[in-house]
């Protein structure tokens, strides 16, 4: 990404206001942390059949015998914002259209993709080979596997007082290591001069599912923090903290929680009005997260042919550090070419007129070079 698309990020997403549709999304986001699951303004569509190995994949009737087309996908909370946005705002524009989208994070996500009971997946992390081996062996085809968008892991928290928190590596690496262990501790003191920190335990939140998100903070600590051994996955041991059920139940349980700090998607962050650190990069420098700061980490980075782009700690200096994409995971063939060729429009209006709506959220739009990598991609869905 050039720096006139970054400026413009950074102007665009101050010029916009974030909740001109679907006014109830967030309540029912911030509702997952006790359990619910979230579907999109228009009515979830029902579970399809597990396909026999080698069929294509089956698909959802018309909710209530209407005709149409219905679409169900399930996967990371991640993107769900803006896919809850997309998706109305598509059906708002095509009523003959319905996708409805349930955000129960990307391990979640890969697994119903596997199983067929969706149309499509999404998830936050690429699938791993032992995954595209099982859906080779059960669909004798080969998974597409699409970017939609990027977007930044922030630590966010709850400490009154505290407005404009500093992390520098060895602290933010300390915290989620479990070796800083209070908030007046001399590592924080000394990056936040005259700040008021309190003699109080930190309350360290991270998620409880298997997570894209999660997935893509400990590849960040993996490169960052030379103590990390916890690996890299969508679940891991955690050394500390407690644990939330998605990028929603993460945001709530910071919110609800004083002293709190934990790893979120920025736009959550972002619309519930959380506080969120600046964090020290590779380059050392301390970066507020922002869309252009996320964008940053992507510049001049090269994709691979799988479009499967990891940019676990970017050397830019201008880059918020830990940043990725995010992608959908689409069956090549199917029963229903209908359901198919509408499933492709709405991911082609997604990426082209879907484009301000990412930036309004605080996502980070692809450039216009991977896009025509993704729709090559995608004209193999048939």
């Amino acid at each position: 990404m050039n720096d006139r698309q970054i400026k413009q990020l950074t102007s665009e997403e101050s010029a916009k206001s974030v909740n001109r549709s679907c006014p109830t999304v967030w309540t029912a986001l911030l509702a997952l942390s006790v359990g619910l699951t979230v579907s999109s303004c228009t009515p979830k569509s029902p579970d399809i059949a597990t396909p026999k190995a080698g069929e294509p994949t089956p698909t959802a009737p018309v909710a209530g015998g209407e005709k149409g087309i219905s679409l169900s996908g399930a996967g990371a909370s991640f993107p769900a914002p803006l896919y809850q946005r997309w998706f109305a705002d598509y059906n708002k524009a095509n009523p003959g259209t319905q996708i409805s989208y349930q955000s129960v994070g990307s391990g979640a996500g890969v697994e119903q993709f596997l199983a067929g009971t969706v149309e499509f997946g999404a998830t936050d992390a690429p699938l791993k080979p032992e995954e595209r081996a099982k859906f080779k062996t059960k669909y004798t085809a080969e998974p597409i596997q699409i970017p939609m968008t990027g977007g930044s892991v922030v630590f966010a928290y709850n400490l009154d007082g505290v407005k404009d928190l500093k992390l520098s590596r060895a602290t933010y690496c300390g915290i989620v290591g479990g070796t800083i262990k209070k908030w007046n501790d001399p590592a924080i003191s000394k990056a936040n001069a005259g700040a008021k920190l309190p003699d109080q335990a930190i309350q360290f939140v991270h998620r409880s599912d298997g997570s894209g998100t999660t997935y893509q903070f400990t590849n960040h600590l993996k490169a960052a923090c030379p103590t990390w051994t916890a690996g890299v996955n969508k679940s891991v041991s955690w050394p500390v903290g407690t644990g939330a059920k998605g990028n929603e139940g993460i945001a709530a349980q910071i919110q609800q929680t004083p002293n709190s700090i934990g790893y979120t998607e920025y736009s959550y962050g972002k619309q519930i009005g959380l506080s969120m650190a600046s964090i020290e990069n590779k380059a050392g420098k301390i970066i507020t997260p922002s869309p252009a700061a996320g964008a940053a980490a992507f510049s001049g980075e090269k994709v691979p042919a799988d479009l499967a782009l990891l940019v676990p700690d970017s050397a830019n200096p201008a880059a918020y550090p830990i940043s990725g994409l995010t992608w959908l995971l689409l069956y090549p063939q199917s029963k229903d070419a209908a359901k198919q060729t509408a499933l492709k429009a709405v991911v082609e209006w997604s990426l082209s007129t879907g484009k301000a709506t990412a930036t309004e959220l605080g996502y980070v739009p692809l450039e216009d070079e991977l896009v025509t990598k993704v729709k090559a991609e995608l004209a193999k869905v048939k």
